[in-house]
């Protein structure tokens, strides 16, 4: 009930609005969200407000692999990595982070090895970058992004993985997520990242069209 009374349009909740909502004394909402927030399913903020944790997004990534929107994704990822060879991801923003939902892990023997439900900064890497710079984010490194329409990232979060993101709309503007694809920085030259970039573009494009709102 207290995941659910979250759930809405409020997006964080009081321990008096829970209470409210669920007809729960507030002594009952803190000590079922105690375990709650140990697993992850639940975060209080700073402010003492509730909302959603990132465990939900891990179990939705497991959901997801066989939701529609992984049929559409996953054919995409696999057409980037063959075609240019590194790591392809998908990520979508959970609050502070980013959540790889789908990857595809390159062919080759040293690469950059990503775990679908990882979680990961915003602040870092070219794919949290990009979902920041798309979240109303004013900032001059933002404002770039957008400029450009992609975002790449050069030992970022690590000294040894480079990677270029690009977005993902709907038919209606709204940002989706964010297509990736990294791998060993040493691999990552001007044209490499040009091919990444222009791969990455036609294939935003496509499956944005390929969204139902």
């Amino acid at each position: 009930m207290l995941l659910d009374a979250l759930s809405g349009d409020e997006g964080t909740m009081s321990l008096a609005d829970l209470s409210r909502k669920t007809g729960f004394y507030k002594s009952t909402i803190l000590r079922l969200s105690g375990s709650l927030e140990r697993f992850g399913y639940l975060t209080r903020q700073a402010d003492g407000r509730f909302r959603l944790g990132p465990a939900l997004w891990r179990m939705g990534s497991l959901y997801g692999r066989d939701f529609d929107l992984g049929e559409h994704v996953r054919p995409m990822l696999r057409r980037l990595r063959d075609t240019v060879g590194e790591t392809a991801s998908f990520y979508i923003r959970d609050g502070d982070v980013r959540v790889c939902l789908y990857s595809l892990n390159s062919k080759r023997a040293i690469r950059h090895h990503l775990e679908e439900g990882m979680l990961m900064p915003l602040e870092r890497g070219a794919a949290g970058r990009l979902l920041l710079a798309y979240s109303d984010d004013d900032r001059a490194d933002s404002r770039k992004i957008r400029a450009a329409g992609y975002a790449i990232s050069l030992g970022e979060r690590d000294p040894d993985i480079a990677a270029v993101a690009v977005p993902v709309r709907r038919a209606n503007g709204q940002i989706q997520g964010a297509l990736s694809l990294s791998g060993l920085i040493t691999h990552f030259d001007s044209d490499l990242q040009k091919r990444a970039i222009k791969e990455l573009s036609i294939a935003a494009t496509e499956l944005g069209q390929r969204l139902i709102d």
